[in-house]
């Protein structure tokens, strides 16, 4: 029984009507990110009440935290940075999420790859030292212009790192912007190490996000495959549909249900259950 999830802060910025909309669509789970305009990681331990009281009073759970640590560039503060990732996972604690999803730090064109992978691997294997202790598995999400926005810079992160407190989001999405047939490219190197799925899409050449199935982000083929294999994890909607702050899309309703039908109607055809 695979379980659906989803950035519910693309719905819309009060918490009461993401939720609502979630329960309307079925979806058991959130991926939580921000509320009231405000990122997870700024909330106050009151605000962060609040949006516990609202979880269980909707039967919500959540499946991640969508923090923005990792989104510096790779010479930016990074002790600054530890304290953000402290505080990520006291959030994640304090709404039972067992995940944080996390990034490897933006890179500037002249800023290559390969000069850096040293202090990428550093600051990678700190916070992943940072989570160990807490049971909450950091999740590396292939975010366009990061050092990881690539299978085998992803690979080399998850394996040279070598934590438990180190797993793997699948954003299809993202690698078709930078260039990567994601399925066909991707899915062998990295499923053993792949805990959670985001579910977007886009067309190759202009990178557009579309639902899922209308891009050349191999959904399909890539949820047969972990049919297959007998994956039991999240896939977390994103859909990306409307315009865009700092926090990510601002879709809507009517876009993030239709992002949703999208996925579910591949799930129907290819006979698989979800909650």
């Amino acid at each position: 029984m695979w379980t659906l999830s989803g950035f519910a802060d693309e719905i819309d910025d009060d918490p009461k009507t993401q939720f609502a909309t979630l329960n309307d669509l079925g979806i058991t789970h959130v991926e939580f990110r921000s509320a009231w305009g405000t990122n997870v990681l700024d909330l106050t331990d009151e605000q962060l009440g609040e949006v516990a009281a609202l979880l269980a009073e909707h039967g919500l759970s959540v499946s991640s935290i969508g923090s923005p640590i990792g989104k510096i560039n790779i010479e930016d503060d990074f002790d600054a940075h530890l304290v953000r990732a402290d505080r990520a996972l006291t959030v994640a604690q304090r709404l039972g999420a067992p995940f944080v999803r996390i990034f490897s730090f933006f890179l500037r064109e002249d800023q290559a790859p390969g000069q850096h992978r040293d202090e990428v691997l550093r600051r990678m294997a700190a916070l992943a030292a940072k989570a160990e202790p807490t049971g909450v598995v950091l999740l590396h999400e292939n975010e366009k212009d990061i050092y990881g926005d690539v299978p085998e810079r992803v690979l080399d992160i998850v394996e040279s790192v070598g934590s438990p407190a180190l797993r793997l989001a699948w954003d299809p999405a993202n690698y078709v912007q930078v260039g990567v047939t994601p399925f066909t490219e991707g899915y062998a190197l990295l499923r053993p190490y792949t805990d959670y799925v985001q579910i977007k899409d886009a067309v190759r050449g202009t990178g557009e996000v579309v639902p899922a199935g209308e891009g050349d982000g191999q959904v399909r083929e890539t949820v047969r495959a972990l049919a297959a294999d007998g994956f039991d994890g999240f896939f977390s909607m994103e859909p990306h549909l409307g315009t865009y702050n700092e926090y990510g899309a601002l879709s809507g309703p009517a876009n993030f249900t239709r992002a949703t039908r999208a996925f579910t109607a591949i799930l129907d055809t290819e006979g698989i259950s979800y909650r």
